[in-house]
């Protein structure tokens, strides 16, 4: 059934409009008695078409749930900001497995050094990639991807969650297997193909985040983060 993310959608304002509009109506040539699936800020509606005007397609609600493949803990990836094509990767595979949100991170050991007017360009695209990724997941949210931010921006935020941690393959961590599993709101910060340097160590856990480990292989920068979020939605029966 075809799935569209509007959040200005409700049982009093069940239509669509503008870019969904042009996609049901000229995309998916859809006809008024088909059925279709409205997101509206984590909840499911399945509708049936009554009417396509010319201004917006008019819907009939069937029923309305929270949408089941929601996480039921929040999830912030922090990452560190690697080559674009990663970041894209790293983008469509988090949304798929249950992130919140995901936060690009410049830190002094990336590679790439866009500025955050030159990140803001690009940011639509993200954007897309997240949102793709959200409906053919059958996501009820379609996770924001942030502007990029300075590591002291992204600690600050971080403090705001019950359990931040940063991925540090170095000693003086803990094992991913020790950190809390019955928090609400987790923060995962992981390194770029440089990884992160000792004192910025020191400063995110000056700041209340706790160093952690993955085991004894040193995975790619795109392949961390997927690992970690994949071993926290399973603690945390997410993966059930």
């Amino acid at each position: 059934m075809p799935r569209f993310f509007e959040d200005a959608f409700s049982p009093e304002q069940p239509f669509l409009r503008g870019e969904h509009l042009r996609h049901i109506g000229f995309s998916l040539r859809m006809r008024p008695g088909e059925q279709l699936t409205v997101c509206s800020c984590g909840t499911d509606y399945a509708c049936e078409i009554e009417e396509i005007t010319s201004d917006e397609v008019r819907l009939r609600i069937l029923s309305g749930e929270s949408c089941c493949a929601e996480p039921t803990v929040q999830v912030t990836l922090f990452q560190a900001l690697p080559k674009a094509d990663k970041l894209e990767q790293i983008i469509q595979k988090s949304v798929e497995l249950g992130v919140t949100e995901i936060v690009p991170v410049l830190t002094r050991r990336c590679i790439s050094r866009m500025s955050a007017g030159e990140f803001q360009k690009k940011l639509p695209r993200y954007q897309k990639i997240a949102q793709a990724a959200a409906q053919q997941s059958g996501r009820g949210i379609i996770p924001p991807v942030a502007p990029l931010h300075t590591l002291e921006q992204a600690a600050e935020r971080m403090k705001a969650l019950e359990v931040p941690v940063v991925l540090y393959e170095s000693e003086g961590g803990c094992s991913f297997s020790e950190i809390r599993g019955d928090a609400k709101s987790y923060g995962l910060c992981i390194g770029s193909e440089g990884g992160f340097d000792p004192q910025e160590i020191a400063f995110l856990q000056e700041a209340g985040v706790q160093a952690v480990w993955l085991g004894k292989r040193i995975l790619r920068c795109e392949t961390a983060p997927l690992t970690a979020l994949s071993v926290l939605m399973f603690r945390t029966g997410n993966l059930n």
